[in-house]
């Protein structure tokens, strides 16, 4: 295993999680403008639409999916500066 994946793991374990709690603020805010509560709903809560489960969902996937690709490539490149070599 060469130093690059070594120094990797641990940044983009701590990135990954701040990453999952900066997603989840993030898609709290976007929820209190689209939706009528401040929370997202589950998609078993029995008193949501469907529509309102459904736009949940892809808002959350959405958020999640573009603040984990911004985490893994700043990571990446951050590794890449520490050690001269691209972790892959």
């Amino acid at each position: 295993m060469n130093t690059s994946k070594v120094a990797y793991r641990p940044v983009g374990l701590l990135l990954g999680i701040a990453g999952g709690m900066a997603a989840g603020a993030a898609v709290k805010q976007i929820w209190k403008v689209v939706g009528d509560d401040d929370d997202a709903p589950n998609a078993t809560d029995e008193d949501r639409t469907w529509r309102e489960i459904l736009l949940a969902a892809a808002i959350q996937g959405a958020v999640f999916a573009v603040v984990k690709a911004a985490v893994d490539r700043a990571g990446a490149t951050g590794v890449r500066r520490l050690t001269g070599t691209w972790p892959d």
